[in-house]
Formats: structure tokens, C-alpha cells, sequence
């Protein structure tokens, strides 16, 4: 399968060290350097708009999925190629799936990992065979990569399952890996 979007999960906070703010950017112009396409949860705010809008800068389509739970808040995103409203969180998730051939992942709190180990499980369970790539930008994921290694030890994760998440240190390296994937599936 060639890789044609990718969706970024990400927070909506920028977070406390500038270096989060910085790979989001390096992010979104890597995936228009790339040619593809951005799906991502629709912000205007925080690491999903610093993605976007560096996407959009680079000539990316940029697609964002907003709840309208999430409408009123005026975080949506006006500027991206196609802002698509959604029911529910879940119909977030499920719209952003079906969008994308890849999944990657910058830092973030609950909702990243909610949408992160969601897609992972349905690897898993085979229900798509698309790229899971996190991106641990200055070690930020070290903490769960150590207490995924922990259920891998205690014999609640398979050792294969748990490569299921890729890991990269750098946006370039995510991309890299994205477009590896897409040569290797379309031979």
C-alpha cells in the first residue's frame, strides 16, 4: 500500500519544552517535503497547529477531523484544506483511520495515548496493517516505552506485539520510515 496521508496524534497544549513546539514544525514540513497528505484531529492550537500549519506552509493537503463537542471552542482550524465535523470523539477516531495510511505520533497527554494505543491495538488485532510510528522526541515517551518493555517482562504483551510501535527519535526519521514502508508494500 503506498502512503498517500499520514495522521499525526499529537496534543493540543504545546508543552513546556520548546523542543516539542520545534519538532511539530519539522514535522509538518517533512510530511510536504514528502508529497503526502496531513489528517490530523483539526486544532488551530498547540502541537496540532504547529503540524498543520508547517504542513500547509510546505503545499501539504491538510485534513482535520474536529468533534463538534469541540466546535464551540474556537480551536478549529479555518485554514486547512478540508475541516471535516464529526459526531463524537469515537467517529473522530474511526474518520481519521479510514483517512490515513499511517499513523505517527508527537507528544501529548491523554488523548494521544487514547488514539496512539487504540491504533496499536488494532494492529494488533490485525484490523489494518499501517505503519505506528512514535516519534519520542527528547525522551518525552521513555516512561511508557519502559512500562511497555514491563508487560513484555510480566507476560501481558507478546514480544512481537510490542514492535508493533515503531520508535524514532526525529520527525525526518518517522518520514523516512514512512517512506520505507510505502516502497516496501508497493513492490
Amino acid at each position: 500500500m503506498k502512503v498517500k496521508r499520514v495522521a499525526v496524534y499529537c496534543g493540543s497544549a504545546s508543552g513546556a519544552d520548546p523542543a516539542f513546539l520545534s519538532e511539530a514544525k519539522v514535522l509538518g514540513t517533512a510530511i510536504a517535503h514528502a508529497g503526502l497528505g496531513l489528517v490530523y484531529g483539526g486544532a488551530s492550537i498547540g502541537l496540532m497547529g504547529a503540524v498543520a500549519d508547517a504542513a500547509l506552509a510546505g503545499g501539504a493537503e491538510v485534513v482535520g477531523v474536529l468533534p463538534e463537542i469541540l466546535s464551540g471552542s474556537e480551536i478549529a482550524h479555518r485554514g486547512v484544506t478540508r475541516l471535516e465535523m464529526v459526531p463524537t470523539m469515537h467517529e473522530r477516531k474511526a474518520r481519521m483511520v479510514k483517512l490515513a495510511d499511517a499513523f505517527l505520533m508527537l507528544p501529548g497527554a491523554y488523548g494521544t495515548l487514547d488514539e496512539m494505543m487504540e491504533i496499536v491495538t488494532w494492529k494488533q488485532l490485525r484490523l489494518h496493517d499501517k505503519p505506528c510510528i512514535l516519534i519520542n522526541t527528547v525522551g518525552y515517551w521513555n516512561a511508557l516505552l519502559a512500562f511497555l518493555d514491563r508487560a513484555v517482562e510480566a507476560g501481558f504483551l507478546k514480544a512481537e506485539n510490542r514492535l508493533l510501535l515503531e520508535v524514532v527519535g526525529s520527525a525526518e526519521e518517522a518520514i523516512e520510515k514512512v517512506n520505507f514502508s510505502s516502497r516496501v508494500h508497493s513492490s
